[in-house]
């Protein structure tokens, strides 16, 4: 578990600028340099104080060759960490199995490689139109997907499942005593092939909840997962005498951490006055004010899995390149929830 104390002594920064940083404090500008630099140590230490042993492999005279696509450019990732996280987790993971590192960045309607070798294989993260997979398809037969499947009949992948997540968390607030829960996240966001659709975080939490018969479609919170967008539509909503649940599931971290500014903005506590539980349980979650009870997808190991996914069908290729394909699979990642401070019991 990282702190605060040592991001502060890995950054150079203080605790206190880290600590507004990361609970997105309104109040505070910081450049997108300053910013970067604290996710990225923030997942570093996470990575290097997790639990498992790692044992990283030495020098290889032929070593397999893996580049990264992302769906985010590097400004947009610092709105959405998550997936900082995740390409972060993956290369680290290649750095461990002795693997070479490039990049394809986007250019115009398509692609380039930072390198003019050959690579054996193409990780993707988060979603790409059909157009876009086609073009990294170009690159090589081998390409995995992380957090998207958009062609499970051709390509390796690996996502999370979205169902057991907001059961996890509805269980856990109903266990508590919780009985008015609501969602703050968007109405709809992009399928896996990038095309609008309904949210399915959304989606589930309606279902579970009219199921429990327990749905109060004024409890539901429509905003981007965007911290500073959330924190604005949650803290208007509250001024304009909205009536509050007692308990609120987030889309993601960020419109957890919006919600939580929105709430203390308005003069309520978390979670005394209402619980939050947010959803990704990145680095992030265990460091914001109060540390967020969270559906954890379990980031670094859905990299993880990528890249075995990746060597596994590289290496096959080198060794039988006039075989058939492999067939391909999808794993499907099942969440867990990790209980901070963010939730209690409700006071009314």
């Amino acid at each position: 578990m990282a702190t605060l104390k040592e991001l502060a002594t890995l950054t150079g920064f203080s605790q206190a600028t880290i600590s507004r940083v990361l609970n997105n404090d309104p109040t505070m500008s910081v450049s997108d340099t300053t910013r970067a630099a604290i996710f990225e140590a923030a997942g570093e230490l996470h990575y290097k104080t997790s639990n498992r042993t790692r044992k990283p492999r030495g020098a290889h005279k032929n070593p397999l060759r893996f580049a990264v696509a992302e769906m985010l450019t590097p400004a947009e990732q610092l709105g959405d960490p998550y997936f900082l996280f995740l390409k972060n987790f993956a290369e680290q993971q290649c750095i461990d199995r002795g693997a070479e590192v490039c990049h394809l960045r986007a250019e115009g309607n398509g692609y380039r490689l930072d390198t003019p070798l050959q690579v054996d294989g193409v990780l993707a993260i988060g979603i790409f139109s059909e157009e876009q997979v086609e073009r990294l398809s170009y690159f090589s037969r081998n390409l995995v997907f992380l957090d998207s499947a958009p062609d499970e009949t051709r390509f390796d992948s690996v996502v999370l499942n979205f169902r057991i997540g907001v059961e996890l968390a509805l269980d856990h607030l109903r266990a508590l005593g919780h009985s008015e829960i609501g969602f703050i996240g968007p109405d709809r966001k992009l399928d896996y092939k990038k095309r609008p659709a309904p949210e399915v975080r959304r989606q589930h939490f309606i279902k579970y909840m009219e199921e429990h018969h327990l749905f109060h479609p004024e409890f539901v919170f429509e905003t981007p997962m965007d911290a500073g967008i959330a924190r604005a539509t949650l803290l208007h909503e509250i001024q304009a005498g909205h009536t509050l649940p007692t308990a609120l599931l987030a889309a993601n971290e960020e419109t957890a951490i919006g919600a939580v500014g929105a709430l203390r903005a308005a003069g309520l506590q978390v979670p005394q006055d209402i619980s939050v539980i947010s959803f990704n349980d990145t680095a992030r979650s265990e460091l914001t004010d109060p540390p967020l009870t969270s559906v954890s997808t379990h980031a670094e190991d859905m990299s993880a899995a990528a890249i075995e996914m990746l060597a596994r069908r590289a290496e096959y290729m080198r060794r039988s390149p006039n075989r058939p394909a492999m067939l391909p699979f999808k794993i499907v990642v099942p969440p867990t929830l990790i209980e901070r401070q963010s939730v209690a019991a409700p006071c009314r």
